[in-house]
């Protein structure tokens, strides 16, 4: 049997005020992205202006949750996770944690959907963070 992710203790992310709706909705059990009202290409982390136009009109979105592992490493120090870039199925990548398997049955194409884990601890509390988890094992 392989490594299994266990809980650990994810750091509390700093929050700006451009990106309350996002915690907002990861609360929720929603995974948001911008979207360009003129270009139209989705982008991920959410900013202001559009990374492919600069056009400032761009419009929160709710993401399918869904997408593929780009690339992954297995950290084995302390509590052993992982942490990969993801494709989303709309299209940007995304760094995140993957969680709630066998580390050691993560590979790059693998398929996966959003899960959202409380990041901080029982006495500091903070945002629930997009992980992502294997559809399968296989």
């Amino acid at each position: 049997m392989g490594t299994t992710f266990q809980d650990r203790t994810m750091t509390v992310p700093e929050i700006h005020p451009e990106h309350k709706e996002y915690w907002d909705a990861a609360a929720e059990g929603k995974l948001l992205i911008k979207q360009c009202d003129s270009c139209g290409e989705y982008h991920y982390y959410p900013r202001v202006l559009c990374p492919y136009c600069m056009n400032d009109k761009t419009t929160w979105k709710e993401a399918k949750g869904t997408g593929r592992i780009y690339t992954y490493s297995v950290m084995r120090r302390g509590v052993p996770y992982a942490i990969a870039f993801v494709t989303l199925d709309e299209g940007p990548r995304m760094m995140t944690n993957i969680v709630d398997c066998d580390l050691d049955k993560i590979h790059i194409n693998q398929v996966v959907k959003v899960v959202f884990k409380q990041s901080g601890d029982q006495d500091n509390p903070g945002p629930f963070i997009p992980c992502f988890t294997p559809m399968s094992d296989e």
